[in-house]
């Protein structure tokens, strides 16, 4: 039977979307619903321990997030130009690192078109080699001789004075780059974000939005797991700015997701084989998390494989899950592919009626707000 994208709606004031964290990480509040019997509980992160059970696998995704969001002008010109990184295309080849970007205003961006962006003594040149759809650009970046020295000198790992080396490269967008916060938070990014926009174990960089159900854990609270027992292993999804591409058709099956790459380690698979096999729950910390589980393959005896590559899964109601047992999340937008996702793991009316009581009691939804964890 077809799914219709209208099925999936639900009325969220706007007073609800959380435009910043809340004072302490990990006091977020927290919505229990439990899968075979659709009731909900109330509580706080912090006693998500009480939840788990020695034995439970846990799977975080330990992507950073890149401050990919450059503010600079057009040359000559002197015109405001935005760009958001979305991926490196091409490593550096003595002329620069090539991106794919997001670039305003586009009807002025053409190829050819050069840009400056500047700061902190570092000045950090682009230019437009070629203009494809929605705004999207392939730029060049390289970095000006002599302004090198200054990544260093500001406390970010890059090359030497002089330099025009790809790590130069990244180096200056570490240091000039904004946070990209998601479009639904109302106002411009702060010095705060940069932490609080990161798990606390987030250590490969490759993203542009935050694996938000992991912004909720602290040092304390994954040390009180580990000596509960429950195991920990991490794997990697680099979020693109896909996770914002709003379902824009009414059949649902016919929605596309865009490709994003992730890397699975022998080690995680190894202990996700086990826990399968000795038949211990695996909690997925985020829809990363799960898109990625779901996408990998399974040897005959049932074994996960080590793996790294693209998904384009689309997980939505009439998925039949693998690997997942249980689902630690934010609250999403309606009508979109994250909240499809959640739907087909806690089904579709125990989801809404459970997103109709977290409405009525005042949780903050989206990347900074309030967590549910379905079991």
């Amino acid at each position: 039977m077809s799914l219709r994208i209208d099925d999936f709606d639900f009325d969220l004031p706007d007073a609800l979307i959380a435009q910043r964290p809340p004072p302490e990480r990990g006091r977020s509040r927290l919505l229990v619903l439990r899968r075979e019997t659709g009731a909900i509980e109330h509580t706080h992160v912090d006693r998500l321990p009480d939840y788990l059970r020695a034995g439970d696998l846990l799977v975080v995704n330990d992507t950073r997030v890149m401050p990919a969001r450059l503010l600079g002008h057009r040359v000559p010109s002197g015109g405001a130009v935005e760009c958001l990184l979305l991926g490196r295309l091409a490593p550096d080849a003595g002329q620069g690192e090539d991106w794919d970007a997001l670039m305003h205003p586009g009807q002025k961006l053409k190829p050819g078109a050069r840009v400056l962006f500047e700061g902190h003594g570092l000045r950090l040149h682009g230019e437009v080699l070629a203009q494809r759809f929605h705004g999207r650009r392939t730029i060049r970046l390289r970095v000006e001789e002599g302004s090198a020295e200054d990544v260093v000198e500001g406390g970010v790992e890059g090359g030497a004075a002089g330099s025009e080396r790809g790590g130069d490269v990244r180096a200056a967008v570490e240091r000039l780059g904004h946070v990209p916060l998601p479009p639904y938070i109302d106002r411009p990014d702060e010095p705060s974000d940069r932490e609080r926009y990161q798990t606390v174990y987030a250590c490969e960089t490759g993203s542009i939005a935050a694996p938000t159900a992991g912004l909720h854990f602290t040092p304390a609270l994954l040390e009180t797991l580990t000596s509960r027992g429950v195991e920990r292993v991490a794997l990697t999804l680099h979020v693109g700015y896909g996770t914002f591409k709003p379902v824009r058709v009414d059949r649902v099956e016919e929605h596309e997701v865009d490709p994003e790459r992730y890397v699975v380690p022998a080690a995680t698979a190894d202990a996700l084989s086990r826990a399968r096999r000795e038949g211990r729950r695996v909690l997925a910390v985020g829809t990363t998390t799960t898109r990625t589980l779901e996408s990998l393959a399974l040897d005959e005896d049932g074994a996960v494989r080590p793996a790294a590559g693209e998904t384009r899964l689309f997980i939505h109601p009439g998925h039949r899950f693998r690997l997942v047992d249980g689902l630690l999340t934010n609250f999403h937008l309606p009508r979109s592919s994250l909240l499809l996702l959640v739907a087909a793991f806690a089904g579709r009316e125990p989801l809404l009626s459970a997103y109709r009581e977290a409405v009525a009691r005042g949780y903050r939804f989206y990347s900074y707000g309030d967590a549910m964890l379905v079991i």
